[in-house]
């Protein structure tokens, strides 16, 4: 009876408490019961070592934190009073945000629930540097409480399962769910998370397709994670590859390296951070940082800001400072390098036949610079260094010796990014669904093969449940330590609490984190950023004399395939009677059509090629180009809407040339403005252009300006 008397008296006691979370004024101090029950003490956040503890201006905020005895840690809001102990340095709010009087000395900062405190030293000291006659400023800083009550990591790791260890290390994409695009939180999918203890989840277009959507479907992924924030990540490199379906289409990196601007890098970086940080995705696999040597890339081309190392070190340095002070980490791609390639890794097994000393002194300067400069994460390249690492195995595929990629390579990842480059942060592959992987080795050897390498998180294993399992398997086999597991966790939480990505026990109002997201998402000023990245970026490489377009009275015909409407539209903003000729080939141009082009006064025309076959002078595409010039004797425009070496095949019959790198709709606006003489083109080639055989047409830093 007694059992039965208790269990009765449990379950009135948890409808009780299920209520009464319905009910305004009883809330508070149920879920604060609730939440502490388990709780080992509460800290301020900005005394973890690995917090950023940074000051600047005069007004900053701290959090607290519940730390548990089971080793997980939390945001705590509510609940908790703070007290400054000397006013006339610093006074804080009942939020923890922290107001400087400017006066110098030093105050503590005190957090209390009642049980538990923990205090932090505010010091403003006389800044000698400031050459003001008057009153002297004063440079205020953080000064951290030590103890092992502050190592929350190691706590944590030794408080975890092996399974909680193993999915930390996890991250797979749910882009479709039963053949429908997963645009809101399944059941399912909160289940898996769940189950598999999972440390991140990547999105992909298909995810984002509102901002009000977005917002809401990543906090249901924070919601579901039961111990330790996710890690929310996306491709939002801008240009080519964006996801976000709301967001501002920035033009790409090699727009970025055509106008040579480190500052205009910087701002891009900024803007695309605060629009994922207001979505709340923390973590962006961007920037591209490899060196784009090879006009044949069919895979990285404007994805790079270009072929020259330094430039891409510099500018995307710039991109990532850009990024990471919006909070958001950022991931540099695809070590130790994806651009002297011709081989796309998402359908193949590319290599780069390079030895160490090329290396180093092009694909890995950018990432070394970026390693330098604190970069969150680095990317794996599934692709083979035969002279670094001339390790083979068998592939599953053709059952033929193939070399290893680097994703799987001992030597490439530990030997030469932790050893030689001195790389502390995450490692992260590329997704383990490619062909250059996923051809030659199954899903569970992969996974293995790539921890065993060095990596810290397997981006979309092939199979979630088999990898999961596979990974502890291995590791209660001894085929991986646990402490190789214990280090990866340790650098993935040490990223977690560096960007604040931590479970909050009150969580801001999703009503609020949308209000702020529209806001932010698409906002004027980042439109202002990409319009002038656009415009600085357009390179005019050819021009005998015709352009600026003069006279409002000459007739205009527009021609070309993909994006031939985008072209048009930003013509006729300048020409409202010009002619738009949406054709790909001569086959597909209308008697009618050739009759309006022989009688234009000017041709402009469009081309858009990926691959090397595209570009080729005996593709469709070009040869109507070439057709088109022998059939007019109107002076011909060409643009290049996306890749800058289309003119190798029509350089010769075309009088201008105009490369915009991208094919947002920025970048029309900016190319239409060129030709009519309100955009004066600044931007200079990223890459050398040759022709067929491998002599110079136009060279790095090319670009010619209107008279």
């Amino acid at each position: 009876m007694k059992s039965v008397k208790k269990t009765v008296v449990i379950t009135i006691l948890a409808v009780i408490l299920a209520v009464s979370h319905l009910l305004t004024g009883i809330t508070g101090n149920l879920v604060q019961a609730a939440e502490g029950e388990g709780v080992k003490d509460l800290i301020i956040f900005e005394n973890v070592p690995e917090a950023d503890a940074e000051v600047s201006g005069e007004q900053f905020k701290l959090k607290a934190l519940n730390v548990y005895e089971e080793g997980h840690f939390t945001l705590k809001t509510e609940g908790v009073t703070w007290e400054s102990s000397n006013k006339n340095v610093a006074s804080v709010e009942d939020d923890g945000t922290v107001t400087l009087s400017g006066q110098p000395g030093r105050s503590f900062i005190k957090v209390s629930d009642g049980e538990h405190t923990d205090r932090i030293a505010v010091h403003s000291k006389v800044d000698r540097s400031s050459n003001d006659r008057g009153k002297p400023d004063t440079k205020p800083s953080l000064i951290k409480q030590e103890g092992v009550k502050y190592d929350v990591i190691s706590h944590a790791i030794n408080n975890m399962t092996l399974e909680e260890k193993v999915g930390q290390m996890l991250m797979p994409d749910f882009r479709n769910w039963n053949s429908e695009n997963v645009t809101e939180m399944l059941p399912e999918i909160e289940q898996l998370v769940k189950d598999y203890h999972l440390g991140g989840v990547i999105l992909f277009r298909e995810n984002v397709v509102t901002t009000e959507q977005t917002a809401e479907l990543v906090a249901a992924y924070q919601e579901a994670a039961e111990k330790f924030g996710l890690l929310m990540t996306i491709d939002q490199e801008g240009g080519i590859v964006t996801r976000l379906q709301s967001g501002t289409d920035f033009p790409g990196n090699m727009a970025l390296g055509a106008t040579r601007s480190e500052g205009l890098s910087y701002d891009v970086g900024h803007a695309i951070g605060e629009e994922l940080n207001s979505l709340g995705i923390n973590m962006n696999l961007a920037p591209v940082l490899d060196v784009n040597n090879n006009p044949d890339n069919p895979v990285i081309g404007v994805r790079s800001f270009g072929e020259d190392p330094d430039l891409v070190g510099e500018l995307g340095v710039a991109y990532t400072k850009g990024l990471q002070d919006t909070g958001v980490a950022a991931t540099a791609k695809h070590f130790p390098g994806h651009g002297d390639t011709d081989v796309d890794s998402h359908l193949g097994l590319p290599e780069v036949p390079h030895d160490i000393d090329r290396l180093f002194e092009v694909e890995l300067s950018p990432f070394q610079q970026a390693m330098d400069a604190d970069i969150d994460a680095i990317m794996t390249a599934h692709v083979t260094f035969p002279k670094i690492d001339d390790t083979k195995v068998i592939s599953e595929k053709t059952g033929q010796e193939i070399a290893l990629p680097a994703t799987l390579s001992h030597t490439v990842l530990t030997d030469l990014m932790r050893g030689e480059m001195n790389y502390e942060g995450v490692i992260i592959t590329d997704a383990m669904n490619m062909q250059a992987i996923s051809d030659h080795f199954g899903p569970v050897d992969a996974a293995i093969r790539t921890v065993k390498a060095g990596s810290d998180i397997v981006l979309m294993p092939v199979g979630l449940e088999d990898v999961a399992e596979g990974l502890l398997v291995a590791v209660e086999a001894g085929e991986i330590s646990e402490e190789r597991v214990e280090a990866s966790v340790e650098r993935i939480l040490t990223l977690k609490v560096n960007r604040g990505i931590i479970k909050e026990e009150s969580p801001q109002a999703l009503t609020d984190k949308i209000t702020n997201a529209q806001a932010v998402v698409g906002s004027e000023d980042h439109k202002r950023t990409e319009r002038k990245v656009a415009e600085q970026s357009v390179t005019l490489v050819k021009n005998d004399g015709v352009l600026p377009v003069a006279a409002e009275e000459e007739n205009i015909v527009v021609i070309g395939g993909s994006y031939i409407s985008s072209l048009g539209q930003a013509v006729q903003k300048y020409r409202p009677d010009a002619e738009v000729i949406r054709a790909s080939s001569s086959a597909a141009i209308t008697d009618a059509q050739w009759n309006q082009i022989r009688g234009a006064d000017k041709v402009i025309v469009g081309t858009t090629t990926a691959t090397v076959g595209q570009r080729a002078a005996s593709s469709a595409q070009m040869a109507m180009v070439r057709t088109i010039a022998d059939e007019t004797d109107a002076p011909l425009i060409a643009i290049g809407i996306r890749n800058p070496y289309d003119i190798m095949a029509y350089h010769t019959e075309v009088d201008a040339y105009v490369a915009q790198y991208g094919f947002r709709g920025a970048s029309f606006e900016a190319s239409a403005a060129t030709l009519f003489g309100e955009n004066a083109p600044s931007g200079q080639l990223p890459v050398t252009i040759p022709d067929y055989d491998g002599n110079v047409l136009y060279e790095f830093g090319h670009g010619l300006r209107l008279d």
